[in-house]
């Protein structure tokens, strides 16, 4: 096959003859997607490609939650082709305003369908081709990084994960401390035995010493069976005791005398049961202020600490942040109800500017916020709830020329109730020139007018 044919997936009854010649001839290979199929596609769309979905070939209701499902692959350009009486219906309006590139109303030429078909590809390729040029980073499990203070983590994970002596991880809350705990696992001779988490904080004081060491029936009321605790069933294995640092005292000695004898009692028992853990533990307290208080015991404290990794903090990690942002919206962005493209530059901004007190969890958290409730196809700091962080960051020229750029845009389609043609008079350029402006600062006539209907605005093939 020419290594240059294109994709192009239609959606509709049958793509017209005429059409398809053409489309052969400007070599796009044409996928049919039946509507029939309930649009349940599961394939992985792998590279960029267009996308013509033919409204008006469409002779029952639409499935708009499944269509959704449909157009949100990024890689996909999509076009719709619609009779005037197709977009009076609210729910194909929104449809092509959150996922379409562009709109062809018929009649139209088939050269102005294809013109159209090879801008959304166009565009399609863009954003491929700046997702794939996003510095990719080094990984360590589901640990991303590429600073320095990343790198140097991910060789404290290889080297300690060669030993089986007890490593202890601090850092502040949400840096990944349990993430980097499974890379010490999965790196190690015993990756393939379990791997056991337990929330020292988050279990009740008088229920830790069952969980931990569990009971035997009749212990106590309410023990009608026997239960194994996380420790014994950790053998063979790992057992991750984050926020060791929040461990009562009287568990403490419970946890060193099983240190020191490697086996457990299990509550309402008599025979010690031998077991073989690897102990790996996390914590974001200061454990030096911890002992001097008299909250944590010394001697328990050396016995955990033989070897000890740091987690740097989101704040530390330079482009990282930005890097593990995308990542981020990469993993989320079916999540939103619209085709969400990237974040916009006032959310890079404000990404680099904030000093992160939640880390990594905190980027997650406001990242997975804004892809479910941005307006536009782009993430903004407002949207991230950071906008007071760049209202007086210092702004360069070329920022600058873009911001007063895309208000001159804003209010000459204000001016115009979203008019192209006036508009574009009005600013001075040419209507070519104004739909290239409005793809770089990804502005569509219904984000900047949602009260104007889109039969109100200008067709694309006039």
């Amino acid at each position: 096959m020419n290594e240059d044919v294109r994709t192009l997936y239609y959606v509709g009854d049958k793509v017209v003859a005429s059409l398809q010649a053409l489309l052969e001839e400007r070599a796009w290979q044409v996928e049919t997607i039946e509507p029939d199929d309930g649009f349940g596609i599961t394939r992985r769309f792998d590279s960029a490609s267009a996308g013509l979905f033919d409204f008006s070939t469409f002779q029952r209701p639409l499935d708009f939650p499944a269509l959704r499902g449909l157009l949100s692959h990024s890689q996909i350009g999509w076009v719709a082709i619609c009779h005037p009486t197709n977009i009076e219906d609210p729910g194909v309006l929104q449809l092509i305003r959150d996922f379409f590139f562009a709109y062809v109303a018929l009649p139209a030429s088939n050269d102005r369908i294809i013109d159209a078909i090879g801008h959304a590809y166009g565009m399609a390729s863009l954003a491929e081709r700046a997702w794939k040029e996003q510095p990719s980073g080094h990984s360590e499990g589901h640990m991303i990084g590429s600073c320095d203070a990343m790198l140097a983590l991910f060789r404290s994970v290889r080297k300690v994960a060669m030993t089986d002596a007890p490593v202890f991880i601090s850092g502040e809350s949400g840096t990944g401390k349990e993430l980097t705990a499974l890379a010490i696992h999965a790196n190690s001779v015993r990756c393939d035995r379990p791997f056991i988490a337990i929330n020292c904080g988050a279990i009740p004081t008088h229920l830790l010493q069952s969980e931990l060491f569990g009971y035997e029936r009749g212990a106590f009321t309410g023990a009608n069976q026997r239960k194994i605790g996380r420790v014994e069933a950790a053998d063979g294995g790992t057992l991750f005791l984050d926020e060791i640092g929040d461990l009562p005292l009287e568990s403490q000695a419970s946890l060193l005398r099983f240190l020191q004898e490697r086996t457990v009692e299990r509550l309402g028992g008599h025979a010690p049961t031998p077991v073989d853990v690897r102990i790996i533990c996390a914590t974001h307290v200061e454990m030096q202020t911890a002992m001097i208080d008299g909250r944590f015991r010394a001697d328990l404290f050396h016995r955990l600490c033989v070897l000890q990794i740091k987690e740097p903090p989101l704040r530390a990690r330079g482009k990282d942040i930005e890097l593990l942002a995308n990542h981020i919206l990469e993993r989320f962005k079916m999540d939103a109800s619209r085709r969400v493209r990237g974040f916009a530059p006032d959310a890079i901004a404000a990404i680099h500017i904030y000093g992160w007190p939640g880390n990594v969890r905190e980027l997650i958290n406001r990242v997975r916020r804004a892809i479910v409730m941005s307006d536009g196809r782009q993430i903004h700091a407002v949207d991230l709830e950071l906008g007071e962080h760049v209202a007086g960051a210092p702004m360069s020229l070329a920022r600058a020329r873009e911001a007063a750029e895309r208000q001159a845009i804003e209010l000459a389609l204000l001016r115009h109730r979203g008019r192209l043609g006036d508009a574009a008079k009005d600013l001075g350029i040419s209507r070519v020139t104004l739909y290239r402006l409005l793809n770089t600062h990804a502005l569509r006539v219904a984000t900047v007018l949602p009260e104007v209907a889109m039969e109100d605005a200008p067709r694309p093939d006039e």
